[in-house]
């Protein structure tokens, strides 16, 4: 593993930032599976994200739309008008990396006016295709997540999220955005059940060895409550079990709410994979 550097949209992939990096989650929304309505103002949402900071994390994700299943679409003023003032003050009381959970174009283009650098979409483009083109004039990175309106049985899962990636990857290119800005997240959960999932979770190095970034966003989902029978706030140690594995793997960014105890674990698991590289 190379040594580690100073982590900015040009170092997003474990092998040139030389360690996990963690994405801590800002959710400035009233109906978040986990955290609805937790930090949802002003000084809550930007105290929070100084937490974040100080636990450890690299990258800031602010959100202003849940997308838990059943999760009531937000129109894109009423989006902005939750994210971009958290953007706005965390960019101006920090010098985080800032992520904006979008995939609204409109949304994305005022958010990295604001301050953001990162759009992360869960349609991975393809919900409104000119935001690539948005993210590209603003010389942002994106984060292209998996997740397709149809579903797949396990034996075809892989190759049809190797498809989607493909798509996803030509409307990011064509928008001029370098590849080492274009990540890829396999999108658990998101039209896919434990089956699914699981299967996606055992095979990351495929989605790995596409040369790309990879991010994992798994924290406290519901496939760690149906294995463990827990709450969506006691799943840290199955999201922490999920994430040191799929390090091993070569996932190189974790979207997590949980930071402190990510950051020692990743660290640690860093540790022993970077001894394997010593003479």
């Amino acid at each position: 593993m190379a040594p580690a550097v100073p982590i900015d949209i040009d170092h997003l992939d474990r092998r040139t930032s030389g360690r996990s990096l963690i994405m801590g989650i800002l959710n400035v929304t009233p109906d978040s599976f986990s955290d609805g309505g937790d930090h949802a103002e002003g000084e809550a949402a930007t105290g929070h994200a100084e937490l974040l900071l100080a636990e450890g994390a690299d990258i800031i994700d602010i959100g202003g739309e849940s997308t838990r299943p059943g999760a009531a679409e937000v129109d894109a003023p009423t989006e902005a008008a939750r994210v971009i003032p958290a953007i706005r003050a965390v960019a101006q009381r920090t010098s985080a990396l800032i992520s904006v959970d979008t995939y609204k174009a409109a949304v994305a283009d005022q958010a990295l006016a604001a301050g953001a650098h990162i759009v992360n979409d869960v349609w991975g483009l393809q919900r409104e295709p000119e935001i690539a083109r948005v993210a590209g004039a603003h010389g942002a990175a994106v984060v292209v997540s998996h997740w397709e309106r149809e579903t797949y049985s396990p034996p075809t899962i892989l190759d049809a999220m190797k498809r989607f990636f493909d798509r996803s990857i030509g409307l990011a290119r064509a928008a001029n955005i370098p590849d080492h800005r274009i990540v890829l997240d396999p999108g658990i959960g998101f039209g896919k059940g434990m089956t699914e999932n699981l299967l996606i979770l055992d095979r990351l190095d495929e989605i790995v060895a596409l040369g790309f970034p990879v991010l994992l966003g798994v924290s406290r989902k519901r496939f760690i409550g149906e294995i463990t029978g827990r709450e969506p706030k006691q799943r840290l140690a199955g999201t922490l079990a999920t994430n040191v594995l799929a390090a091993a793997k070569g996932v190189s960014t974790f979207r997590v709410h949980d930071v402190a105890a990510h950051r020692d674990a990743l660290a640690v698991t860093d540790a022993i994979l970077s001894s394997r590289e010593r003479p």
